[in-house]
C-alpha cells in the first residue's frame, strides 16, 4: 500500500483523504519511508521533518474524522525548496552562512500551502542562493538525477525536481530566476511551471519590487502542478506586485482542456541563437508537432533573443547586490559562483546599464517570420498571411506568442485559462520525453557536479 500511494497523482491523494479511502498519516508515512530508501542515493531533501509532518498528518487525519472542511491540498504531502523560509524547520539557502538558521516563520507562499492543507516535508537542496545551473553546496553537496546518479539534476530547483521524479514527494515548491523551474523539471522528467511575476507572493523579500525571481509549483503532472499554483496564488497586501489570478482555478482550466483544436500555437526551436543539441532538438520538435498532432493549429517561428543576453546579465547582476547587500562585506565567504555574480553586479556602470536598457527595447520586435513545421536546416518555408508577410503586427501572432512577455517568456496576467493549460500540457509533453537526452555528468569527486549550460545563471 506504502509503495501504490507514492505512485499516485497529488489530485488521487487528495480525494482518497477526503473520501476516507487513505488517511493523512498513510500518505505521510509512505513518503517518509521512500525518503528513508532512496534520499541517500540522490541528494534530494537536504533536510527532513519527519516528526513535524507526523504530527500535522495525525491533525490532519482528526479533521477527517471530525468530517471538518477540508481544503483542496488536505493531507498532501509537500517538499519545500532550501531558500524558502519555513518556521521552525532549518532554512540553510545552501550556504555555510546559514548552516543552522531557523527561521520563526514561514514564507508567505509556505503559510498558503499549509492553509490549503498540505504537509510539509522537509526542505530540497539549491545551490547556494539558487545561483548555478547544477544543485551543488558546500553544505549538503550535489543532488543527482535519480534516473541515473552519474547525472545532474540540474539547478536551482534541481533537489524538489529530483524528489518528484524518485516518488519521494508529489508535490514541490521552487523558484526560478533563469530557469530554475523549468530547467530541472527538463532534466528530471517533471513539469516546472515559470509564473508571472505577482501571481505567486514573494514574502519576505530583499527586494519587493523585484521581478525576475519568481515562486512557483512543480509536479509530475500538468494538472498536479495546477492544483498547487491555485494553493499559491492570490492577492497580499505584504507583497506590492502582487496580483489575482485571471481564472478561478488553474487546475480545473487543465482538467477541461480534453481537446486542443481552435489553440493557436508557436514553436521557436532556439530562442538564444547559440545552438540546440541535435537530440534535444529532435525531441523538442516532436513534442511540439504532437501538439499539432492533437488538433492545435502550430506554427514555427524565427524568434531570436539573443541581443537580450548582456541586458540579462547585467540586470542579474544588479539583483545579486541587492539581494545580497547585508552581505557585502562577507562576500569572501561565499561560493565563487555567487560571489561572481556579484562583483559583475558591483562592476555595472550607469553608462553600460543603459546600453543594456536599449538592448531590452530592441527585443519588443513586431515582426516574427513564420517557417513551416517540421522544417529542418536553412531551408525554412516562411509563411504569408493575409498577403504580406505573416506576424508583421503584433496583433497577428499566433495566440500564445502574443500572451507571452517579449522579455521572459512568461504567460501574462491577462491571459486566458486555456494559454494556461496549453502551456502546462506543452511541458508536460517535451519533459516526459527527454528524460532519455543528453545531461549533464558529475566530476569524478562526488561531491561537486560538473558546471552544465547555463553559465551558472541564479535560477
Amino acid at each position: 500500500m506504502a509503495h501504490k500511494l507514492t505512485h499516485l497523482s497529488a489530485v488521487e491523494l487528495a480525494r482518497l483523504v477526503r473520501t476516507k479511502k487513505a488517511s493523512p498519516v498513510e500518505v505521510v508515512e509512505a513518503h517518509l519511508a521512500a525518503i528513508e530508501r532512496i534520499n541517500p542515493a540522490v541528494n534530494a531533501f537536504c533536510t527532513v521533518a519527519a516528526e513535524k509532518a507526523l504530527a500535522w498528518a495525525r491533525e490532519a487525519e482528526r479533521a477527517v474524522k471530525k468530517r471538518a472542511k477540508l481544503r483542496a491540498l488536505h493531507g498532501v504531502p509537500v517538499a519545500i525548496k532550501d531558500l524558502t523560509l519555513t518556521a521552525d524547520i532549518r532554512t540553510t539557502f545552501g550556504s555555510t552562512l546559514f548552516r543552522d538558521h531557523v527561521p520563526t516563520e514561514d514564507a508567505e507562499v509556505v503559510r498558503r500551502l499549509k492553509a490549503a492543507g498540505a504537509i510539509v516535508l522537509g526542505k530540497t537542496n539549491t545551490p547556494e542562493f539558487g545561483a548555478g545551473a547544477n544543485t551543488v553546496n558546500k553544505v549538503f553537496g550535489a543532488t543527482r538525477n535519480p534516473w541515473n546518479t552519474a547525472l545532474s539534476a540540474s539547478g536551482s530547483t534541481g533537489g524538489g525536481a529530483a524528489a518528484l521524479a524518485a516518488r519521494m514527494a508529489p508535490l514541490a515548491e521552487g523558484t526560478d530566476f533563469a530557469g530554475s523551474l523549468r530547467t530541472p523539471a527538463a532534466f528530471c522528467g517533471v513539469v516546472g511551471l515559470r509564473t508571472t511575476a505577482g501571481l505567486v507572493p514573494k514574502h519576505p523579500a530583499a527586494m519587493p519590487w523585484h521581478d525576475q525571481s519568481v515562486a512557483g509549483p512543480m509536479a509530475r503532472s500538468a494538472e498536479d502542478c495546477a492544483l498547487l499554483l491555485d494553493a499559491m496564488t492570490g492577492l497580499s497586501g505584504k507583497s506590492p506586485l502582487s496580483a489575482p489570478a485571471p481564472w478561478k482555478s488553474a487546475r480545473d482550466a487543465v482538467a477541461k482542456a480534453r481537446s486542443l483544436r481552435g489553440l493557436r500555437l508557436a514553436y521557436a526551436p532556439d530562442i538564444a541563437g547559440i545552438g540546440v543539441d541535435e537530440e534535444i532538438e529532435r525531441i523538442c520538435r516532436s513534442a511540439a508537432c504532437g501538439l499539432r498532432d492533437a488538433g492545435a493549429a502550430l506554427e514555427e517561428i524565427e524568434f531570436n533573443l539573443s541581443d537580450g543576453r548582456d541586458a540579462f546579465l547585467a540586470l542579474r547582476g544588479e539583483a545579486m547586490v541587492g539581494n545580497h547587500f547585508d552581505r557585502l562585506e562577507r562576500i569572501g565567504e561565499l561560493g565563487d559562483n555567487l560571489a561572481g555574480n556579484i562583483r559583475a553586479g558591483l562592476a555595472l556602470t550607469i553608462s553600460g546599464r543603459g546600453q543594456e536598457d536599449a538592448a531590452l527595447h530592441r527585443l519588443d520586435r513586431p515582426d516574427v517570420p513564420r517557417v513551416a513545421c517540421g522544417a529542418a536546416g536553412g531551408e525554412r518555408a516562411r509563411g504569408t498571411d493575409g498577403g504580406g508577410p505573416a506576424g508583421r503586427a503584433a496583433d497577428r501572432r499566433p495566440e500564445i506568442l502574443r500572451a507571452r512577455d517579449p522579455h521572459r517568456g512568461e504567460i501574462r496576467r491577462s491571459g486566458a485559462p486555456d494559454r494556461v493549460a496549453a502551456e502546462l500540457q506543452l511541458k508536460r509533453r517535451v519533459t516526459r520525453r527527454s528524460v532519455g537526452g543528453r545531461l549533464h555528468r558529475v566530476d569524478r569527486d562526488p561531491g561537486e557536479i560538473a558546471v552544465g549550460w547555463g553559465d551558472g545563471f541564479d535560477n
